[in-house]
């Protein structure tokens, strides 16, 4: 199949609000594919056929896209690539939209990471990787606060934190380097420089030489309004975060493409998304992090504002020949709410959303993450529950329309912030550095 050419069958691999918002974009397609998800949930069940083999099952996913005959894998969360997802399916000769392992380190080692930006010269925080507790006190006595530290490998959103308590870096840093929390995950440490700035996220779709960048967004972490409580997977987002053309060529040129270049010099070219978490510091964007996925939320609000042939675009990444012209953007903006259990991040006592059906067939845009559906009704045991999004001519007309459809919602257990999108989220330094600085969803 050639690579400007839509594939016929595409397997989506993962089962939370942000694979369903890929398969959702690509059920819009001109020509949409058939679409299975591994395993899915009930909200992509109404766009995909779902197969319940787990998205971190490298063999069974493998033998699903074989025996289904797809014509491209796209893989959703980070564990599979990993896992080498992308790995296995090129050895069987399946077109895959996600990088191979090597490629993928980029997420799965932050030292990695800074390790390939300070050889290339790409703006970064200072950061001192260490293994003891000893060396990572030492550090902290080198740096002033607020205090950056993150743990090495991937830790589901829980590695990072930022803090002026040097009892609580203290209290972090034992938990990973003599409790074991986090497991092999934890056995390094960075301590990092913090730099001010608000927070940007650039995701850019790949072939490994060539690139296109979706629409710039801005997400919330912080659990509560006004960027207060805990940090969490996210608690919403919005797109276009700023308009500023000259400031997305800077991010090609000098961050994407110098990358993109390395890691075809080390033979393991990235195809995929290149996600830059970014903090806008005085001196230009400045990389906090790399993700090597959708991000999560802000696929929910991004691909919303994405046209033309999504699957085109992604398939020509995935054989080496991107073509940038198979999408546009849409005029407007677009804003996606995180529907969570009103525990979260903690456990939850679970809940019950009425409603989402009604919205849904209006003009909101929802996506299904922990909820399962149960007659009209959608209920869960915790996590992120679902999202309502909505289009507008600018931010602020968006926010309102998913605003006005959270409103209409009834039942009980959940709730939502209020300010995505307004002031109190444009992003402050703290919760800038904090958030981008592991996404683990």
């Amino acid at each position: 199949m050639p690579a400007s050419v839509a594939p016929r069958r595409i397997l989506v691999v993962g089962s939370g609000g942000r694979e369903h918002a890929i398969a959702w974009r690509l059920a819009r397609d001109p020509e949409p594919a058939e679409l299975i998800a591994a395993p899915g949930n009930d909200g992509l069940a109404s766009l995909a056929r779902c197969v319940p083999v787990a998205a971190d099952d490298v063999p069974a996913l493998v033998a699903l896209a074989r025996g289904e005959r797809v014509d491209l894998v796209v893989a959703g969360p980070e564990l599979p690539l990993a896992r080498g997802l992308a790995d296995a399916c090129t050895a069987a000769g399946i077109p895959v939209f996600g990088p191979v392992r090597a490629a993928a380190e980029l997420e799965t080692s932050k030292q990695f990471a800074k390790e390939r930006m300070r050889a290339l010269g790409i703006p970064t925080p200072r950061a001192e990787t260490c293994a003891t507790l000893a060396e990572a006190e030492a550090a902290l006595a080198r740096s002033d606060a607020p205090w950056v530290v993150k743990v090495d490998g991937l830790a589901a959103g829980k590695g990072v934190r930022v803090s002026d308590s040097r009892a609580e870096v203290r209290e972090f840093l034992a938990d990973a380097l003599e409790r074991g929390r986090f497991g092999d995950a934890g056995r390094r440490v960075l301590v990092e420089e913090f730099v001010a700035g608000e927070e940007l996220s650039v995701m850019a779709v790949t072939d490994g030489e060539r690139c296109v960048l979706l629409p710039p967004a801005r997400d919330a972490k912080r659990a509560r309004d006004g960027d207060r409580g805990p940090n969490t997977g996210g608690m919403g987002a919005y797109a276009p975060a700023v308009d500023d053309a000259a400031l997305e060529a800077t991010v090609a040129e000098r961050i994407v493409q110098p990358l993109l270049a390395d890691m075809r010099a080390r033979g393991t070219p990235f195809r995929g998304v290149l996600y830059a978490g970014l903090v806008l510091s005085a001196t230009g964007p400045t990389v906090l992090e790399f993700n090597v996925r959708f991000g999560d939320p802000e696929a929910e609000a991004v691909l919303p504002l994405v046209t033309g042939e999504f699957g085109a675009l992604l398939a020509g990444a995935a054989r080496g020949a991107l073509d940038p012209r198979a999408i546009a953007r849409a005029p407007g903006a677009a804003i996606a709410v995180a529907l969570v259990d009103e525990r979260y991040p903690e456990d939850g006592a679970g809940g019950v959303i009425e409603g989402l059906e009604a919205l849904a067939a209006g003009d909101a845009i929802v996506f299904i993450g922990s909820a399962r559906r149960q007659a009209a009704a959608w209920r869960f045991a915790g996590g992120r529950v679902a999202w309502v999004g909505a289009r507008g001519a600018d931010v602020t007309e968006a926010r309102a329309r998913a605003y006005a459809g959270i409103d209409r919602l009834g039942g009980e257990g959940w709730r939502c912030r209020r300010d995505i999108g307004g002031a109190a989220a444009s992003g402050s330094a703290a919760r800038a550095h904090a958030a981008a600085a592991e996404e683990g969803i």
